[in-house]
């Protein structure tokens, strides 16, 4: 995000960033319906998870001993022993796994009302495409309190193993919605009672004392476009974040975390 008085009309900008017996010929490959979750957070977040639908659990020896100390089982499903080359081939060369996958069905979403029962603040994401951004921003949700995610639901990514990875678990534990139409869920959003911020370069030095008796709906751009116009001005305010080191722009997982640390912490 630009600070304040310089150039304050550009937008918030982020920094791109089947048969058991038988493994997947091609990377990331997954039965109809299901997704490979991996490394030691995710897999071991998704198993003690209730509201996960699980189907293979694959650990190397090492891996099924780490995880057996962190979550000591038994776990919902038994664990099948597999050699590090084959997670390998199955998942990706580039993937770090940790030793560790885990099959399972994608969460149902939650519905509105039950995400605004939750106490904290909410993140709306505007279009934010970048799945590790998206988990990370979850991370930091999940970490400052926050009631929830809610994201796009035709311009966001889909739940995936890079996503879980990035989220270190969160995902698991903190509503992660999908709207429609976001403009009108901001304007659901306001009818509970929420105050609707847009992170925003263009408006006045976001305050967590200030904001401190309201309920805040926090919503930052997508990478490199920022805020949509239709999305700015539904909310009830425009806030930035001062840098005061002079770079112009936050990567947006970056700066949700600043800007949740003001509302949660400084309030």
């Amino acid at each position: 995000m630009k600070p304040p008085g310089a150039n304050r009309n550009a937008p918030f900008r982020a920094r791109p960033e089947p048969a058991r017996d038988r493994m997947p010929q091609h990377a990331h490959a997954a039965p109809r319906g299901g997704l490979w979750l991996y490394g030691q957070h995710s897999v071991r977040a998704a198993l003690a998870n209730p509201a996960r639908r699980l189907r293979r659990l694959l650990l190397t020896e090492e891996a099924e001993a780490t995880l057996a100390a962190q979550l000591p089982p038994p776990w919902p499903l038994a664990p099948e022993r597999a050699e590090r080359s084959r997670l390998d081939q199955l998942l990706g060369r580039e993937t770090v796994h940790q030793g560790a996958a885990l099959l399972a069905d994608p969460l149902a979403p939650p519905m509105l009302a039950t995400v605004l029962q939750r106490p904290g603040p909410l993140l709306v994401l505007d279009q934010v495409s970048d799945p590790r951004n998206v988990g990370a921003i979850l991370r930091s949700a999940a970490a400052f309190g926050a009631a929830g995610v809610i994201v796009q639901e035709r311009h966001a990514p889909e739940e995936s193993g890079a996503l879980a990875k990035a989220a270190c678990g969160a995902l698991e534990t903190l509503p992660l919605l999908r709207a429609v139409n976001l403009a009108r869920t901001l304007v659901a959003l306001k009818a509970a009672g929420c105050w609707v911020v847009g992170l925003d370069a263009s408006g006045q030095r976001l305050d967590g004392a200030r904001l401190a008796d309201r309920r805040v709906a926090l919503v930052l751009g997508a990478e490199g476009e920022g805020l949509r116009r239709l999305t700015r001005d539904t909310c009830d305010e425009l806030a930035g974040l001062p840098m005061p080191g002079g770079m112009e722009s936050l990567n947006v997982s970056a700066a949700a975390a600043v800007a949740l640390y003001e509302l949660v912490v400084r309030s």
